[in-house]
């Protein structure tokens, strides 16, 4: 019998359902669709919008960043989003290279420069004297990221009392978070310690960990460019983890939203999946969503930038 050679991918069924309320026609962006990247490939997608709408003159484009964004003009009424994903990623961990070096300013390639600087709720200006006292001292790009996490990991408490709305700086003195506010603060500090960092949301499977009963959501962590490369960090879990599937990069999660509604909107309803699978291909859409609670009667303006968060 021949045996064959240990696979180095796996496979993780992921997607999401919207429902929402519309009082009037609305523009909308979606910013939620996966693309092929090294270490990621889409092995099979679908989205349904009921009612049937088609993409505003069939508009699809790429941002600033290069996200995937769909444009739709959304009827008054209820609409809901499904979309629904295969894809194959690597079965290691995030890398961790200790020894990557920190690169001077003016040796950084003039696209990372923009991630150098405050944004909406980067605000990296305010917390830079606080960034350099905890870090400056640290040699080495790696370590003195990697010293970020650790500190905010041991002073941040996930979850109680947190908000959706806040910037790094008051994420950090209230001692509350989120992993949106995780990825945000950890993205300020590199920024204030000359590092650039950009906020990534996406989803994350719980591989090789304990399983997690809250409900899923979107997951946002960051990354930092070291070495020529931009490197995963994820100050909410702290430790390397299998599965991750990127769906956008940005300055913060204003330029991730997984929505932007052009008008007042209420989304009624919300499940996210993401989860390992020997399938390999997607069954009917009729048939095997997962089921999880779900999240109620929250505005759009209350969600916008929202990537939640476990």
């Amino acid at each position: 019998m021949t045996l064959s050679a240990p696979t180095q991918t796996i496979r993780v069924r992921a997607g999401f359902e919207l429902h929402f309320e519309l009082a009037y026609p609305t523009p909308m962006l979606f910013v939620v669709e996966p693309q092929e990247r090294p270490g990621q490939r889409i092995l099979a997608a679908r989205k349904q919008m009921v009612p049937d709408l088609p993409l505003l003159d069939n508009t699809t484009y790429l941002d600033q960043f290069g996200n995937l964004v769909w444009r739709v003009l959304a009827p008054a009424g209820r609409l809901e989003v499904t979309h629904d994903l295969l894809a194959e990623v690597s079965t290691h961990p995030d890398p961790v290279l200790p020894g990557l070096p920190k690169a001077r300013i003016e040796e950084l390639p003039s696209e990372t420069l923009q991630f150098l600087l405050p944004s909406r709720y980067v605000d990296s200006d305010l917390i830079s004297a606080e960034a350099w006292r905890l870090f400056g001292h640290i040699a080495g790009g790696w370590e003195q990221v990697q010293a970020v996490c650790d500190h905010l990991q041991a002073t941040l408490q996930y979850g109680a009392l947190s908000t959706s709305a806040t910037t790094a700086r008051e994420s950090y003195q209230s001692g509350y978070a989120v992993c949106r506010d995780f990825a945000h603060t950890g993205v300020a500090f590199c920024r204030a310690l000359n590092l650039p960092a950009r906020y990534v949301c996406g989803y994350l499977a719980d591989i090789d960990v304990p399983p997690d009963f809250r409900p899923m959501d979107f997951h946002a962590w960051f990354e930092v460019w070291l070495a020529g490369q931009w490197r995963t960090f994820d100050a909410r879990h702290n430790f390397p983890r299998v599965g991750r599937i990127l769906i956008a990069t940005g300055r913060d999660a204003a330029d991730t939203a997984f929505n932007t509604a052009f008008g007042s909107t209420l989304l009624a309803k919300m499940k996210v999946w993401a989860d390992q699978t020997e399938d390999t291909e997607l069954p009917p859409l009729a048939a095997g969503l997962p089921v999880t609670p779900t999240l109620e009667g929250l505005r759009l303006s209350e969600l916008r930038g929202k990537v939640d968060q476990r």
